[in-house]
């Protein structure tokens, strides 16, 4: 459901080419611009959050029961440091399961797009007198998937090997877009992303801008994360992953007047 402003300024969407702003890092990024450029909508990508791989000696595999991703970067920097591809990967959703797979994992299962369906899906197919787990984290993590599974008895071990840094600043070029109006959608796919964003547009002196622009977030979380900018309209994707958000776009699409 939309969440409009009072402030909002309308405007027509026929009047020019569409354009959103993708907020994803590189790597997720010319995946999503591709699948904008299909609905005639041109991507102005401007990453939030900077992945950086730490390079440090590969975690011990040895008699683990399986990995568990949350998120395809957590794959990317466990397929940079192990030629291991045997051991089972659990991955938060498609996405990361798709990226696992484009790795070599042999053994891959996605669960539905959140922690608590990973969880649900780790509880259901693992038995802790197996064998320890490994998560692959960032150095910033979202909610406790260890101490979740190790309530049921697991053993977990968390690996830190990448690190998600907030982006110090809005490119000038699109601060400019913004600030004129040509910037029809935003899409967010993390809380820390959306946060970063409110903080970022509100240091640039373009949040009065946002009355010009739907925001469309992977999650209520990160929905809730843009509440102190004025957006158009504020939209959730269904399910946490990119395949709903896009969904959540076309609805938008589709309700709104053409030329």
């Amino acid at each position: 459901m939309g969440t409009p402003c009072d402030s909002r300024r309308s405007i027509d969407p026929g009047r020019r080419g569409l354009r959103a702003l993708v907020t994803r890092p590189h790597a997720e990024a010319a995946e999503l611009a591709a699948a904008l450029a299909a609905r005639g909508i041109a991507a102005i990508i401007e990453p939030l959050i900077e992945i950086h791989y730490r390079d440090q000696p590969a975690p011990d595999l040895a008699g683990v029961q399986a990995v568990l991703c949350t998120s395809a970067n957590g794959v990317r920097a466990l397929a940079r440091l192990t030629d291991e591809r045997a051991v089972p990967l659990f991955a938060i959703g498609e996405a990361s399961a798709a990226r696992a797979r484009d790795a070599g994992f042999a053994r891959v299962e996605s669960a539905g797009g959140s922690l608590e369906d990973l969880a649900v899906l780790a509880r259901e197919r693992l038995r802790p007198e197996v064998g320890p787990l490994l998560q692959v984290a960032g150095s910033v993590v979202a909610g406790d998937l260890a101490g979740a599974l190790r309530g049921d008895g697991f053993a977990v071990e968390r690996a830190v090997l990448y690190e998600a840094r907030p982006a110090a600043g809005i490119s000038g070029e699109t601060v400019r877009a913004l600030a004129a109006g040509i910037v029809e959608f935003a899409l967010f796919f993390s809380p820390r992303t959306a946060l970063t964003f409110a903080r970022l547009a509100a240091r640039a002196g373009i949040a009065e801008a946002m009355g010009s622009v739907t925001a469309i977030s992977i999650s209520a979380a990160a929905d809730a994360a843009l509440a102190p900018l004025c957006f158009r309209e504020r939209h959730i994707a269904g399910r946490p992953d990119q395949q709903h958000l896009l969904a959540a776009l076309d609805r938008v699409l589709a309700e709104r007047p053409r030329a």
